[in-house]
């Protein structure tokens, strides 16, 4: 893999970063308030490949030039600048298996990640933590509450601001082991790869059939009963459903209120 090549490989990664940042694809990677930071980092890349090929072309055309003035390959120059062709190629020749780092860059262009779903929720303990504070709720019926807001509510607040409100969560189905459902948010400290899941566990009025990372939203009431997560012990909260719906996955699948 020579110069040239390398900067065509520098150039289309940044060109994917940039294509990620301005379309809603970098937000299966990255939390939302990363964006301005993937933006720089594809301007950065672009700019680097720029700047290899400029640098590439110039040193090839003072190279041909050389020989220009000094057609005799026994002249100084034109010898000198012929050794340090061939020198620098042998520096700079990779061996050719580097090219499969193309393969994740293909892989980031062509083929979008699904978002972790009741796989990785099903075999990772609950990362709920107790809230900083209980903000006031607006007045809103129902009203729309993230996975983790109501988790850390119901189970750290004992519920108190949640009594008597009808309450709206969206997330994704998983099924423990001995059946019971879970509606799920992964949440983000900073990346994908640390994400880990909140659970809320239903009871109530549940859809009698229920398939893994299906996404619902669920309307329902605060219940005080609770049970414990069987891979790590933390505390899942349930919710009285009332309604469910199928909705669509949404645009940002993760869950980025969470300060774990």
């Amino acid at each position: 893999m020579n110069r040239q090549a390398q900067a065509a490989v520098l150039f289309l990664l940044g060109a994917s970063l940039l294509h990620a940042a301005t379309t809603d694809l970098y937000l299966r990677y990255v939390k939302q308030g990363l964006r301005p930071l993937v933006l720089v980092s594809g301007a950065v890349l672009i700019a680097a490949a720029l700047a290899t090929a400029w640098y590439e072309r110039k040193r090839a055309r003072r190279r041909k030039q050389a020989q220009v003035r000094h057609p005799d390959a026994e002249h100084p120059d034109a010898k000198r600048a012929h050794t340090e062709h061939i020198d620098a190629e042998h520096a700079h020749r990779e061996p050719r298996i580097s090219w499969l780092l193309v393969l994740p860059l293909l892989a980031l262009i062509l083929v979008a990640p699904p978002a972790l779903g009741s796989y990785s929720a099903t075999r990772t303990g609950t990362a709920l933590q107790e809230p900083l504070a209980y903000p006031d709720l607006p007045v809103a019926d129902p009203l729309p509450l993230d996975v983790v807001d109501y988790a850390g509510r119901a189970v750290y607040d004992h519920g108190r601001t949640l009594h008597d409100r009808r309450i709206q969560l969206t997330g994704f189905l998983a099924l423990d082991r001995d059946g019971t459902p879970y509606l799920v948010r992964m949440a983000l400290n900073c990346c994908a790869a640390d994400a880990q899941p909140v659970k809320v566990a239903l009871t109530g009025q549940v859809p009698p059939v229920l398939q893994p990372d299906t996404w619902l939203r669920v309307t329902g009431t605060y219940t005080p009963r609770r049970t414990k997560d069987p891979v790590n012990g933390g505390p899942i909260p349930f919710i009285e459903v009332t309604e469910a719906k199928p909705v669509a996955e949404p645009t940002d699948p993760y869950d980025e209120s969470w300060n774990g």
